[in-house]
């Protein structure tokens, strides 16, 4: 067969949906209005711990406007069961919206009012006075009891670090981070009989429906879950939070759709966050540094009703040649709400500990960082013994190395000045899985020769809707302004959720297969047609350029699909295809790999530390949209600093409140932190992950930018700070 030629796939082209965007016309959840719509108001938990003893509504009632006060007094018995299934499953019991008198967190919902005005609602919402019996509740992991949850083991790391010539023994933590996207988190809930129709700020429409169906105790059929636009999301969007649950309740309490919009303040309790880790790293390493042993031993912060894990343990395993390895996980169950992935989930953390450890290592034996790295790749990977598909970190390594001017750097702590600021540079790597799950994709060309592609994934900003019609555009042989693609509405076909960097594997390789079936039905229609230039031709040899299908070779032997279709009578062609990655065994462990490198500078005498520049190198297989990629990149690189350097959710642990819960307390990257940031890719594919090569970027962009900022801080000032954020207290 031809190749179909590609001329939207590795252009950088401008985001389709930008104008919408830029112009304000997208529509995101909160910006629906259905006729008739009343506005709903959280009342939040003032106590971290305890139970109701009384409420009293009869103030909030009393004002005009004020339609319903709801609470666990008067709210319906809901028949969901814990954890019905989906892509984020905690164990535990799920919190339930308004169903006991249990309070497990200071700001947990515990009532809400439905009025005709927002300003009403709020108003009458700070009327309603709420007695506790209030026990004491814990948000320190230190006064917690561990829960073990998981262990790995191969060799004897303990033997091992007893015989290692060179051993450490290091702790580090990381404070819990919040995603703090644009958008806040809302929904509008509407009832037509026993039909649900919500508009939410989601990850994953489908996965909602699935959620809210089991809430409520109706058919899937009966729910529909819409969400075109999601103004950022970072992985706090993956599961229905109660709020969305307390709307679509109201709703049908009040017999009327109801909208409810969070404020900032409860994104910081009502939805999830990366957790607070703390790690004791030991590494054992002969004189040459080839790693002989590590042993890590972290605890993670969860809530006490829910119990929150994610795939910290992984990258440890796999990214060195290390024959021993031990490791332990345990989570702290508090009375704080329940974390949540958070970009980079899991493998991020891991890299701060591990690579920050790696670091210290290179210093104690006065080797470069990057030769340590080097000399500790894995030939396969050692925890599960496959080949890796691809794995260019190598490349990554020395590539960075080149670009970033790395032989420059004097390798003595402290030893560069530029007048009273300390210059440092530092490194690091990370790696994040190539996850893949089957998805579908509906595509229709119509007679005009455009067309419509439609899947029920999301667009929470990596750029969906661009890297979607580039697919299939390139698959169809249509340009760019002759596709549509459309998506966050779960009555199209199916999709996985949008996190794990599994969007563009999945949803990409469907659209890709569809719309190759769709243009292949198109060349046969053409080549059995009589009136057609290109009847009797040989299939294989027809390729479609602009919507116009000729003969590879002859393009004067040809038409377009509009004269195609017109004169056949059809007012389009459509199907319903898909892709799934292959079943069976593993064959090959596959991963996306980041090369971080950061230089800082530390002022002498205060303490404060500055980004200057940062590059990051990736090895993410293949490049659909380089704008696209540019801005995950560099988005990646900033949420990075923030992690290392400004974020960080403080509690009060006497009563439980979370001290800045704000963008004024809880600080975030803004313009004028961000430095010179610069992404280069590694040129590859890889096929044995998918049809289209790629292997995921959303994610592995964050992994590894922390722990190059906090090794560049070591080199500066030869302080080494294990705490995370980095601040100028920990300096002076």
């Amino acid at each position: 067969m031809s190749p179909q030629p590609q001329a939207a796939v590795g252009a950088p082209l401008s985001r389709v949906d930008g104008r919408l965007k830029v112009t304000g016309t997208a529509d995101y959840a909160a910006d629906h209005a259905p006729k008739g719509v009343a506005h709903a108001v959280i009342v939040d938990s003032s106590v971290g711990r305890g139970r109701i003893t009384a409420l009293d509504t009869r103030a909030a009632l009393a004002q005009p406007g004020v339609l319903k006060v709801i609470s666990h007094l008067n709210a319906p018995k809901l028949p969901y069961l814990d954890n019905p299934g989906g892509y984020f499953n905690p164990q535990g019991q799920k919190l339930r919206a308004f169903q006991d008198d249990q309070v497990h967190f200071r700001g947990q919902p515990v009532a809400v009012v439905v009025a005709t005005t927002l300003e009403v609602a709020q108003h009458a919402a700070d009327l309603v006075k709420i007695d506790y019996d209030t026990q004491q509740g814990s948000t320190a992991m230190a006064d917690a009891p561990s829960v073990e949850l998981m262990n790995y083991a191969r060799g004897d790391a303990e033997a091992a670090l007893r015989s290692a010539p060179v051993h450490s023994d290091l702790s580090y933590s990381a404070a819990r981070t919040h995603h703090n996207a644009m958008e806040l988190h809302a929904a509008v809930a509407q009832w037509n009989g026993n039909q649900l129709t919500i508009w939410d700020k989601t990850q994953w429409v489908q996965g909602a429906v699935a959620e809210l169906a089991t809430v409520f105790g109706i058919a899937a059929e009966s729910v529909r879950v819409l969400s075109p636009f999601v103004g950022g999301a970072f992985g706090n969007s993956l599961r229905v939070w109660p709020h969305t649950v307390i709307a679509a309740l109201a709703a049908r309490e009040v017999k009327r759709p109801v909208k409810l919009v969070l404020t900032r303040k409860q994104l910081y309790t009502n939805v999830g966050y990366r957790p607070r880790y703390e790690h004791r790293v030991r590494l054992g390493s002969d004189r040459r540094g080839r790693l002989t042993a590590m042993a890590h031993e972290l605890k993670a912060e969860t809530s006490r009703y829910e119990m929150y894990a994610e795939a910290i343990l992984d990258l440890g395993q796999m990214l060195y040649a290390t024959p021993n390895v031990s490791q332990s996980y345990k989570a702290a169950a508090l009375d704080v709400n329940t974390p949540t992935p958070m970009r980079g989930p899991g493998y991020s953390s891991a890299a701060y500990a591990v690579e920050c450890a790696l670091d210290e290592l290179a210093h104690e034996l006065g080797i470069d960082p990057i030769e340590l790295r080097l000399r500790n790749e894995p030939n396969e990977d050692p925890a599960h013994n496959l080949p890796f598909s691809t794995r260019r970190l190598r490349d990554a390594l020395r590539t960075g190395a080149r670009e970033f001017g790395w032989h420059r750097r004097n390798p003595k702590p402290r030893s560069t000045r530029d007048g009273d600021w300390l210059i440092g540079t530092g490194m690091a790597v990370g790696c994040y899985p190539t996850h893949r799950q089957p998805a579908q994709a509906r595509v229709r060309l119509h007679a005009d020769g455009t067309a419509l592609v439609q899947s029920a994934t999301s667009d929470m900003g990596p750029g969906t809707y661009t890297s979607m019609t580039q697919v299939a555009a390139d698959a169809l042989g249509l340009t760019m302004r002759q596709v549509t693609f459309q998506l966050g509405d779960s009555a199209m076909p199916a999709a996985p959720p949008q996190g794990g960097s599994i969007t563009m594997a999945s949803v990409g390789s469907a659209v890709q297969a569809s719309c190759d079936t769709l243009r292949q039905q198109a060349i046969k229609l053409a080549v059995e047609d009589e009136q057609s230039p290109l009847y009797g031709a040989d299939p294989d040899a027809v390729v479609v350029r602009s919507g116009r299908l000729s003969v590879n070779g002859d393009p004067g032997r040809g038409e377009t699909y509009r004269q195609l279709l017109t004169r056949n009578k059809r007012p389009h062609l459509e199907l319903i295809g898909g892709w799934s990655p292959p079943t069976g065994p593993d064959r090959f462990s596959m991963y996306a790999y980041s090369a971080i490198f950061a230089e800082v500078a530390v002022d002498a005498r205060l303490g404060l530390v500055r980004v200057r520049r940062m590059l990051g190198v990736y090895d993410t297989g293949r490049i659909i949209s380089p704008k696209l990629a540019d801005s995950q990149a560099l988005g990646g690189m900033v949420g990075g600093i923030g992690m290392a350097l400004l974020e960080h959710g403080e509690y009060d642990n006497r009563d439980g409140r979370l001290v800045n819960a704000n963008l004024a307390d809880y600080l975030v990257p803004v313009n004028a932190d961000i430095p010179e940031v610069r992404a280069i890719y590694i040129d590859g594919e890889d096929r044995e992950a998918d049809p289209l090569g790629v292997k995921g970027l959303g994610e592995v962009v964050l992994v590894g930018v922390a722990p190059a900022v906090a090794n560049a801080v070591f080199h500066a000032t030869g302080r080494r700070v294990r705490d995370l954020p980095i601040t100028a207290e920990s300096l002076l």
